[in-house]
């Protein structure tokens, strides 16, 4: 799949951001023409909740729903890119889903691969970075093989960063941050460190990477399922009752019209914290 087919005309003409996005109907129009480009999020994270529920309620093994979810995500990606999102993190297998059945895990791992080898060539056409966070080394040799493949192909794209949370845990995340620092302290005897959120966060696997501005969960469910803790202190958090595979473009851009209309105090009386703004930007 190519995500941007007419490329090499709108790369002859300066457009704005959504001109880059044909609308596919009247609702999709009418949610374009409210987004402002100027006050996109910089860093949007997707919980991607609900494959195994869409497929129950069609009757369908859990497994379809996983592949309907690729093509939502597949939508998410396009859209996102077009619309020049720096930053998009998909929260696509925890640390908790191998509690699943060994052959749900199986056949998504699989789909990984499959996922990689069919998309790739798109991703890096259109110089979009991958990376991968979550505790790598524990996914299965062959997968682990793949994403670093694809990680190294695309290391120096320049445009959207697509970030695939793999294996992943918050709290996973913040233990292993620690036991970073932890290791640097004993290795250098640095016995007068002391941490603070700077260092805590140069140590997480999303080091160099704003913040999310804007958190969306999928299938109704209140919840943040361990995920980007740290991370998503100040995010604006969207919660839709669609099921993932259900999401379309038209659900992103409802979401993205309401995080336009909200006003980001920080625990402030402003719209905007100077050193927050300046901290989500970084990278």
């Amino acid at each position: 799949m190519c995500y941007f087919r007419s490329r090499t005309i709108l790369e002859r003409f300066p457009v704005k951001n959504t001109e880059l996005l044909k609308p596919a109907s009247r609702e999709e129009a009418e949610l374009l023409e409210k987004l402002d480009p100027k006050r996109l999020p910089n860093h949007l994270a997707v919980i991607m909740d609900g494959n195994g529920r869409w497929a129950e309620k069609r009757h369908l093994p859990r497994v379809a729903g996983h592949r309907a979810g690729v093509k939502a995500a597949r939508v998410v990606i396009e859209t996102c890119a077009r619309l020049n999102l720096p930053c998009l993190t998909l929260y696509a297998f925890s640390l908790e889903n191998w509690r699943r059945p060994q052959a749900e895990v199986d056949f998504l791992m699989r789909l990984v691969r499959e996922y990689l080898k069919r998309e790739l060539p798109a991703i890096h056409r259109n110089n979009i970075r991958l990376l991968v966070i979550g505790r790598s080394a524990q996914l299965p040799e062959a997968v682990g093989k793949d994403i670093a493949d694809a990680m190294r192909q695309t290391a120096k794209n320049t445009g959207m960063k697509l970030v695939v949370a793999l294996n992943y845990g918050g709290r996973a995340e913040l233990a292993d941050a620690f036991n970073a620092m932890l290791d640097h302290v004993r290795t250098n005897g640095l016995f007068a460190f002391r941490a603070d959120e700077q260092t805590i966060s140069d140590h997480l696997y999303t080091a160099g990477l704003p913040d999310p501005d804007l958190l969306i969960r999928t299938s109704g469910e209140m919840r943040v399922s361990n995920f980007l803790l740290w991370q998503i202190a100040y995010a604006e958090i969207y919660v839709t009752e669609a099921l993932w595979p259900d999401f379309s473009r038209v659900r992103l851009l409802e979401a993205l019209v309401d995080f336009q209309k909200r006003e980001r105090r920080y625990g402030g009386l402003g719209a905007l914290r100077p050193e927050h703004d300046a901290h989500s930007r970084r990278g």
